[in-house]
């Protein structure tokens, strides 16, 4: 690496060289699923007929907006679904989770998490945590859960034991999220789906996406899913839509989830895009690229941290099923300097340091470190953890190779020397 603007120890710029070695195998099985996924993508831009006259937005009701119906054709055949609905107002991945979850369950309906209690954010939706009006618990709807076994792999016994007909929902989280269980990859999800549909035929299989688009070259709807949901300020946002949301899948339950995000009967047919399309159709179009350069990032992050000797998850050379990487620091001064080292080589807030802080639903201090354009990206460059043991920091993201490589280095580089 020539580097002529950032102090980097010799050590850890010796180290970069050899993790960038053991990385070379993995790179071009990324790079691989990276060009699939992208071809895949403009052949759906393709499909949907886009035009420069697509990325004009709407006002008022949005009746008739092509760019809306347009986007939502992209999305669902990118995801090999039948349908879709892609949105600006969808506020959050927790909200578009919600959003589908209430419009698919009824007072008395029986749903069922088969990975375990599911992330922080949509517990208190679900009615697990709290006691928020408004929640499925509140509206009669019953949760249970089937825990993942001590390893933290999913007990596929336990599920073929207690899936029946009973059940109107079997819920699917992909991604690890704020925990050290392994990520889900798609044969994972292959095999999960075929045990419940060997259970019954009735039961919808919903799956929470967020982080594991365009990972692989099959997605979740591909292998059995019915339903599945995520946030454009992850993977399929591609670092450009500025907020927004995604539910794709069977036509009739991407119906009835529209009824919920609008009214029943207008559904898909109303909601203005104001000024959102043409970085909504953008971020899409650069979402499997950036996807790629952030599973890069994390990666080359775990070669490097392996050889400066800390627990890393996944390792390197690891089949991935998203885009986190976990390293256990040891340390709450390692985590903490860590992700300074991570802001110091952001575009954005590099001057800013992070310092722990007490955050709403955790019972320990959280350090976290973001320089984004656009406000909680998660598919830009970022870090944090809570100050508890093991100390592990959770970073994901990097918008292309060479800043998220920088931003590792810096870290490495400011834990050295804050020894």
């Amino acid at each position: 690496m020539e580097n002529k603007f950032f102090e980097i120890d010799k050590s850890i710029l010796e180290l970069s060289e050899k993790a960038l070695e053991m990385c070379k195998e993995p790179f071009k099985r990324i790079e691989n699923i990276q060009e699939y996924n992208q071809i895949k993508m403009i052949k759906a831009f393709q499909n949907a007929g886009v035009s420069e006259s697509h990325f004009c937005g709407s006002t008022g009701y949005g009746y008739d907006d092509r760019g809306r119906d347009a986007l939502d054709k992209v999305y669902a055949y990118v995801f090999d679904a039948e349908d879709a609905l892609v949105r600006h107002n969808f506020v959050s991945g927790t909200h578009t989770l919600t959003v589908a979850l209430f419009g698919m369950l009824r007072p008395g309906d029986k749903m069922l998490s088969v990975t375990g209690i599911p992330y922080d954010t949509i517990r208190s939706a679900i009615g697990i945590e709290g006691n928020y009006s408004g929640s499925l618990k509140d509206f009669g709807i019953e949760y249970s859960q089937i825990d993942l076994k001590t390893d933290g792999t999913v007990d596929y016994e336990k599920i073929a034991q207690t899936v029946d007909d009973t059940y109107k929902m079997v819920y699917i989280q992909r991604s690890r999220g704020y925990s050290l269980r392994p990520t889900l990859t798609i044969d994972e999800i292959e095999k999960i789906c075929k045990i419940v549909r060997s259970r019954s035929s009735k039961v919808i299989i919903m799956l929470d996406n967020c982080y594991g688009e365009f990972v692989e070259k099959k997605e979740p709807l591909t292998v059995g899913v019915d339903i599945i949901a995520g946030s454009l300020i992850k993977n399929p946002g591609g670092g450009i839509a500025p907020t927004g949301g995604y539910i794709a899948g069977k036509k009739e339950l991407v119906e009835v989830c529209s009824y919920r995000l609008t009214t029943p009967g207008t559904g898909k047919e109303l909601g203005a895009t104001l000024n959102t399309s043409r970085e909504m159709f953008m971020g899409a179009y650069h979402a499997p690229h950036v996807t790629g350069e952030a599973l890069k990032t994390a990666v080359f992050a775990s070669a490097l941290f392996e050889l400066l000797g800390y627990k890393v998850t996944p390792k390197y050379n690891e089949n991935r099923g998203d885009i986190i990487q976990v390293i256990e620091l040891n340390t709450a001064v390692n985590l903490v300097n860590f992700c300074k080292g991570i802001q110091s080589g952001s575009a954005v807030d590099s001057f800013v340091s992070p310092e722990p802080s007490d955050m709403p639903g955790y019972e320990s201090q959280v350090v976290m470190a973001a320089g984004a354009f656009t406000l909680g990206s998660s598919i830009e460059l970022s870090a944090d953890g809570p100050l508890r043991e093991p100390y592990a920091v959770w970073m994901q993201g990097g918008l292309n190779f060479h800043s998220g490589k920088l931003g590792i280095m810096l870290a490495a580089n400011n834990m050295l020397n804050k020894k």
